[in-house]
């Protein structure tokens, strides 16, 4: 969407203030642990870019909490497994020859949209150490959450994810919904459904660049909304989960280990089903 048709769309510029009075509504507190996934342009004309959202929610978690945001780089990876799109195959040989290694500090994000992208350089922002599923953090769990991110179940029980579940943390989705959930890809982990495939990248080890293969799950995000409105359903008026707009965007915080478990169940008991 174009900034002029985002200016349209708009009833009120958002600023700073008025994002840290909806963050503050929505149940955000000083030192929670949250991952957020947002949508720029859901939120409405926003005054400083995806800056002021980030410095808003800073100073509603203040550096006791820790925001987390997902740094994706999936094109960091085998060119044998690109879709939409593909590249021709003459061209992988060069592909596998020239990628640059992963570098967590200058390998930019795909995929993840403006406030992600910016946020990964932002200051006191470190980024874990995993060629497509890397994720950034601030504040005071920050290096606790990123550090020994395995490169096997990079979405699993170890991963920045399934640090946040110990932490008992929570999701924000800000104007986006369930299929861009990264947390649910930790309950389809704990399933013990989740088929594997390997997977390669380019990553420097000892000091030189090398393809390295690994092992990840074959993850279903597109069943992600249906799995969120069962979850919903299941409890209403539960204190797991608020609704309120941020900005102009409808919104969510849920407790991430809520929709975790239930999205694990979800799928074991759709899986028994079809048996």
């Amino acid at each position: 969407m174009s900034e002029a048709e985002v200016i349209k769309r708009s009833k009120v510029a958002v600023t700073r203030s008025l994002l840290i009075r909806d963050l503050q509504r929505i149940g955000l507190v000083e030192g929670m642990t949250v991952i957020v996934h947002s949508s720029m342009s859901r939120i409405g004309w926003l005054c400083g870019g995806p800056v002021t959202l980030i410095s808003a929610l800073q100073s509603v978690l203040t550096p006791s909490g820790t925001l987390v945001m997902p740094a994706h780089s999936a094109d960091v990876s085998d060119p044998a497994d690109w879709e939409n799109p593909s590249v021709p195959s003459p061209w992988f040989h060069d592909i596998y020859q020239e990628m640059p290694a992963f570098d967590p500090r200058r390998t930019p994000t795909f995929g993840m949209g403006r406030v992600a992208e910016t946020f990964r350089s932002f200051p006191d922002v470190r980024r874990s150490n995993h060629p497509i599923y890397s994720f950034s953090a601030w504040g005071a769990d920050r290096d606790a959450l990123i550090s020994r991110h395995p490169l096997d179940d990079g979405l699993g029980k170890d991963s920045p994810l399934g640090k946040i579940y110990d932490r008992a943390g929570y999701v924000l989705l800000i104007g986006v919904g369930y299929g861009n959930n990264t947390s649910m890809h930790l309950g389809e982990y704990l399933s013990g459904k989740l088929e594997m495939v390997e997977r390669s990248s380019p990553v420097r080890m000892k000091g030189r660049r090398q393809w390295v293969t690994y092992q990840d799950g074959d993850y279903h995000e597109e069943n992600f909304e249906a799995i969120g409105k069962a979850f919903e359903a299941s409890q209403p008026g539960s204190a797991v989960f608020r609704f309120r707009r941020i900005g102009q965007a409808p919104s969510i915080l849920l407790a991430q280990r809520a929709i975790v478990d239930f999205t694990a169940r979800y799928i074991k008991e759709k899986s028994e089903e079809s048996k």
